[in-house]
């Protein structure tokens, strides 16, 4: 039995960072898929999007040190919420840079990388919705592991291409630093589920 109620709130802030991390992600994957003239435009709205991520992440940290009774571990609590921070940023800075760099065309292995990117997000979205409902959420984790591998492959395929193709090192260097925030971010949700992964375990 337990005497002190356990504060739930915290279901409902992750579900909303990754709301945000979503809708995030579908407009850094309409940006790539629209080109340079719209890419503006959606940075700002991806840097609103943040900011907000900055909010409901500091209200989390601010609950995890009121709260005595948690429904989590307070560690995977404070671990998932800079796992998911970390989303977030990557997907603002890997649109900064496609603006600050002046992109001229979008090469289609950024596409596809940006389309991995919201597909993790979607995952991640399905995985917390199933942790605050205490259903199974493994086959999402796992979903998002092969995504990740997915993105391994494509951004080692795209780097390789890159250096076989492009003939201005500037272009060049500025491609492949994008790519990297790319993988960077999707290796960044890979790193929440297996937090969640780790708290299946430990609650099971």
């Amino acid at each position: 039995m337990r005497l002190l109620p356990r504060e739930e709130k915290f279901f409902s802030l992750f579900l909303k960072q990754v709301g945000i991390i979503s809708e995030a992600s579908k407009l850094l994957l309409e940006g790539v898929k629209n080109g340079k003239a719209q890419l503006p435009a959606i940075a700002k709205q991806v840097i609103d999007l943040e900011h907000k991520g900055d909010e409901v992440i500091h209200e989390i940290y601010t609950r995890l040190n009121q709260t005595f009774i948690t429904p989590l571990d307070p560690e995977d609590i404070h671990s998932l919420s800079s796992k998911l921070d970390d989303v977030l940023d990557g997907i603002e800075d890997t649109i900064h840079r496609m603006v600050a760099y002046r992109v001229e065309v979008i090469p289609q292995p950024m596409v596809a990388l940006s389309e991995i990117v919201c597909s993790c997000s979607t995952a991640l979205h399905k995985a917390f919705q199933a942790l605050e409902a205490s259903q199974p959420l493994m086959e999402h984790c796992i979903e998002i592991n092969r995504l990740e591998n997915e993105g391994d492959r494509l951004g080692r395929r795209a780097v390789a291409e890159l250096f076989d193709q492009e003939k201005d090192p500037i272009v060049l260097i500025k491609l492949k630093e994008i790519y990297e925030f790319l993988e960077n971010t999707i290796d960044s949700c890979e790193d929440v589920a297996d937090v969640l992964q780790n708290v299946v375990v430990k609650n099971s």
